[in-house]
């Protein structure tokens, strides 16, 4: 098996142990193989070892790997960032967007997608540690947007999604993951019908298993260390 195979089949095994350990079905989690920074060749040899959900964070790098790769049955997931003027090449290539904070953003994103494709489905990224300096809409604010989402054409509201700070520490880990469950049930005991969770990443993704992931992050693990040099 190739290097990314192999960490591949660990990650997946790191998944269904946290899982157990959880008292919950490993398949209620999915792997979302974080690609950015990586060539389409890698993306290919992934492909062979059986993922299909891919993340990516920098528009013009994913749309040309998108296009590269349009022979394979791929599901990308825009999972960074988004700028004003960026949004509709994302709702033309993208099945899921995890990162939408703004309903300005929102509105573009249900313009811009296409009529002929499947509604774009979407979280919304909750800034649950409060850094000024990370994406992601105010817990108090997150009622307001998501009946904003809602209410457009062509969006599918399906969760929440958080970046925390960053932490080594376990237990701080698993509170910042169970503020954003909370979040989930408290919208909605609203009415609501969420049932997404993205959240957890290469280093942390046992203590968001443990709060309730339904999809991690995972890109380091499977890719190896990557460098920055993008838009």
């Amino acid at each position: 098996m190739t290097t990314i195979a192999n960490s591949l089949q660990a990650v997946r095994q790191r998944i269904a142990q946290a899982a157990t350990a959880a008292g919950r079905p490993a398949a209620d989690i999915q792997l979302l193989a974080v690609s950015k920074t990586f060539l389409a060749a890698a993306v290919r040899q992934a492909y062979t070892a059986g993922q299909r959900a891919f993340g990516e964070s920098y528009v013009q790098e994913a749309v040309e790997k998108v296009e590269a790769l349009n022979d394979l049955p791929l599901k990308w997931h825009f999972i960074g960032p988004i700028q004003s003027n960026k949004t509709r090449p994302i709702a033309e290539s993208f099945a899921w967007v995890h990162s939408l904070d703004r309903a300005r953003i929102a509105d573009r994103l249900s313009a811009g997608r296409p009529s002929n494709l499947p509604d774009l489905q979407v979280c919304l990224q909750v800034n649950v540690s409060g850094e000024p300096s990370k994406s992601g809409v105010a817990p108090e604010d997150l009622a307001a947007l998501a009946r904003h989402v809602l209410a457009l054409p062509r969006l599918k509201l399906r969760g929440l999604m958080t970046i925390p700070e960053p932490t080594d520490d376990p237990v701080d880990q698993r509170r910042a993951f169970a503020r954003l469950r909370q979040l989930l049930e408290q919208i909605n005991a609203e009415g609501f019908q969420l049932d997404t969770l993205s959240m957890g990443m290469s280093d942390d993704l046992e203590a968001a298993i443990a709060e309730g992931a339904t999809i991690v992050r995972v890109g380091s693990a499977i890719f190896g260390a990557r460098e920055y040099n993008k838009e």
